[in-house]
């Protein structure tokens, strides 16, 4: 309960319209919190080979199901849509809303082969899913972090 009040401070902190800061802010701790909790469980995997897919499988469900909520909070206005409309200048020539859009598509593409890697039964299946995983949670921190940072200059 602490944690969430210290996300709704930081949120509404944030500047802009408070339902869209609350939002960004809620949604990107799930991504991220669910992303980095994926790749910290595959990474146990590693050393306790024995163990069921079941929770792992969980974690790349819920980064799935985040995604989109997360996508959409960042394209509210002003949000991403004004970087490629021009009106917020990313300071790169827009070259930084490419790069958004790609760590976002990214993100969805490894939890989507993340989930077909562990339907494999070796353990190898394991290790590749965490490797998967580990690109995950670089894409998802440019996902959210890109956004904010250009939306905040």
């Amino acid at each position: 309960a602490l944690g969430f009040v210290g996300l709704l401070a930081g949120a509404l902190d944030a500047g802009g319209p408070v339902a869209v800061a609350v939002l960004r802010t809620l949604a990107g701790a799930a991504f991220l919190g669910a992303v980095t909790d994926a790749m910290l469980l595959g990474h146990w995997y590693l050393v306790q080979p024995g163990l069921a897919r079941s929770p792992l499988l969980e974690l790349v469900r819920w980064v799935a199901l985040v995604w989109p909520v997360e996508v959409a909070a960042l394209l509210l206005p002003t949000g991403m849509i004004s970087v490629f409309t021009g009106s917020v200048d990313d300071g790169y020539n827009g070259v930084l809303g490419w790069f958004w859009v790609a760590s976002a598509l990214a993100t969805i593409v490894l939890c989507v082969v993340t989930r077909a890697a562990l339907r494999e039964r070796y353990y190898s299946a394991v290790m590749a899913a965490t490797g998967l995983l580990y690109l995950a949670i670089l894409t998802a921190f440019g996902t959210d972090l890109v956004a904010r940072a250009v939306l905040a200059g």
